[in-house]
């Protein structure tokens, strides 16, 4: 029996590549120099879509594999990927929920303490001599007994409030409804009052066109000028130039942030401010986190040429 012939978007890693190559025949989309003939010429057969969260698939690839049955996301994230259009044409659409929650909770709760205390500039401040020929590093701003807001209460969202609970901070949420299984945590469905009540805002809920840039000027001039914003959902949901703005004018405090609009070439005004902290993108980043969604793609492909149930069915 042949193997399918599934369209590949983006890079793996050899973990991920050797048993993908075992099972189907995998058409390497990112190493065609040439990719509209690319797609000319092997579209017909492709049968599936393995790609990433933030490359998803385009207008493009969907016109070119008039046989596609399904398309699996390597991440949470699936705003990439036109799921109303899959839909209207029969095709699946997965992703990898759950098996990188924890982590991606872990890198916010450790943006949120970094940014807050400074850890990256008082290791500078080490390393290039300014403790001993300077003295003390500045004073910075505590995290305890403080008021966090959570933009989004979903998945990733609990797992931040759980953590930064046990720093006796105060959690507020917003939300579509109020959640029972946050019955200690305060409900405030505005993002704008949410905003207001909070010290550090931390935005982790799914992007979709009714999220794009719920985090707006409005949201951030609510959050003031002693408050922070951590990001580690999907960029479209911050309104990316009045972010800029209010660090360069210092209406907000500060910021920590994974994703960024036109990612990696982030806009070069970031790289000026000394009151955000930057990162590449990778909160799901550990070996034990990316081998889990690399072995959740390939389960939800083999499911789906085998007939049987999809593990993580997105539509």
């Amino acid at each position: 029996m042949s193997k399918p012939n599934v369209l590949q978007v983006g890079f793996y890693p050899k973990w991920d590549q050797e048993p993908l190559d075992a099972a189907f025949n995998m058409h390497k989309y990112f190493e065609a120099d040439d990719k509209s003939a690319f797609l000319s010429t092997v579209g017909p057969d492709i049968k599936a879509i393995a790609t990433r969260g933030e490359l998803g698939t385009t207008q493009e690839m969907l016109d070119a594999c008039p046989n596609l049955e399904i398309v699996c996301v390597y991440g949470v994230g699936f705003d990439a990927v036109d799921v109303d259009a899959c839909s209207t044409r029969g095709i699946h659409v997965t992703n990898t929920p759950d098996v990188l929650t924890k982590d991606v909770a872990d890198l916010g709760v450790t943006m949120l303490l970094a940014q807050s205390r400074s850890i990256i500039g008082a290791s500078q401040w080490v390393r290039d001599g300014s403790w001993a020929a300077k003295g003390l590093y500045p004073l910075q701003s505590r995290v305890w007994g403080k008021k966090v807001g959570i933009l989004g209460l979903g998945r990733i969202g609990y797992e931040v409030a759980k953590r930064l609970s046990g720093f006796d901070l105060d959690i507020a949420y917003a939300d579509i409804e109020a959640k029972e299984y946050a019955p200690d945590w305060i409900f405030i469905p505005d993002p704008v009052s949410l905003a207001a009540h909070a010290d550090f805002l931390v935005v982790t809920l799914a992007a979709s066109e009714k999220t794009r840039h719920i985090v707006s000027k409005e949201v951030l001039d609510a959050l003031g000028p002693e408050g922070s914003i951590i990001n580690i959902s999907r960029a479209s949901n911050i309104d990316e130039e009045a972010l800029l703005t209010a660090l360069e004018n210092q209406t907000i405090r500060s910021a920590a942030l994974d994703v960024f609009e036109s990612e990696p070439n982030l806009n070069p005004r970031f790289l000026e401010l000394d009151n955000v902290l930057l990162q590449p993108h990778h909160a799901s980043g550990t070996f034990e986190t990316r081998k889990e969604m690399g072995k959740l793609v390939r389960d939800n492909l083999l499911a789906h040429f085998a007939g049987a149930p999809l593990l993580t069915k997105v539509n």
